[in-house]
């Protein structure tokens, strides 16, 4: 059985503002950064066969700061970055503020939640396909690490908790 550890990403200053990010690259905050080495200091106990990582800049950022810690650690498994981790493309609607007083609607060039399970079937058959029997850590973004979530689990995204930033979740793939 392979474990996966979800990781998102840390908080960054769209977060704060309320942007919806998409494909943007993100800035990490201070206390984003923060909270990286804190996901990084509670997840040393764990032996990593491999790193996996959105190559969009708020994930590779919190990425390196992981790797960081676990260098310091004594730990040092591969890491690779692969767009199957990206966050939902919000098309035109990237970009725009979400605070609950500023509605949106999902744009027709947004990214389809068909489209993104179809994604997360594909990184799950690869992480279960490369890494059999191995520990994998994934760094994404809160609704991509939903959506992975929803599609191992069998239900929809909307039932999956949300997750703040730096938090983990592990799954089983058998």
């Amino acid at each position: 059985m392979t474990t996966l550890y979800l990781l998102r990403h840390g908080e960054t200053e769209e977060n704060v503002k309320h942007i919806l990010q998409g494909c943007m690259p993100g800035t990490l905050t201070e206390a984003g950064r923060e909270q990286a080495r804190e996901a990084a200091r509670a997840l040393l106990a764990v032996d990593f066969d491999a790193v996996l990582t959105s190559d969009l800049k708020r994930a590779t950022d919190t990425t390196d700061i992981v790797m960081e810690v676990m260098k310091e650690g004594g730990k040092s498994p591969s890491v690779m970055q692969t767009p199957l981790l990206r966050e939902r493309d919000w098309g035109s609607a990237t970009g725009k503020v979400v605070d609950g007083v500023h509605k949106i609607e999902i744009p027709k060039d947004a990214e389809s939640v068909k489209t993104m399970k179809h994604r997360s079937r594909i990184f799950l058959d690869f992480v279960r396909k490369t890494y059999p029997d191995k520990t994998v850590l994934a760094v994404s973004h809160g609704l991509m690490c939903r959506c992975i979530q929803a599609v191992h689990r069998g239900v929809e995204i909307k039932d999956v908790e949300k997750m703040v930033n730096a938090e983990t979740r592990i799954l089983q793939l058998d």
